[in-house]
């Protein structure tokens, strides 16, 4: 169960992120052909600064994620533990 529990939390953070992905390169794609209209050179520089913002600001999540799938994989295992002891304290109280 608890093995369910970790993939089915981790299908829906990796979910979060591709749409995120999804939105930034929709927002992107927005961006480049407004800017197709300019001639002027210089919103290359912004569209490479804004790549960069958003592919920084992804791997960043992408840690945070990774951070609470560990958080959540331990608080399983622990109440899993915990769990069992109590079982086996119960088991014990019988005899």
């Amino acid at each position: 169960m608890d093995m369910a529990m970790l993939i089915i939390t981790s299908i829906i953070f990796g979910s979060l992120v591709a749409l995120a992905a999804l939105i930034c390169g929709t927002i992107l794609l927005i961006v480049k052909m407004r800017g197709n209209n300019n001639p002027a050179g210089g919103s290359d520089r912004e569209e490479a600064k804004m790549i960069q913002e958003i592919y920084q600001g992804l791997e960043s999540m992408e840690k945070r994620i990774e951070s609470l799938e560990v958080i959540l994989s331990e608080k399983r295992k622990g109440q899993s533990g915990t769990h069992a002891k109590s079982e086996q304290r119960q088991g014990e109280g019988n005899e």
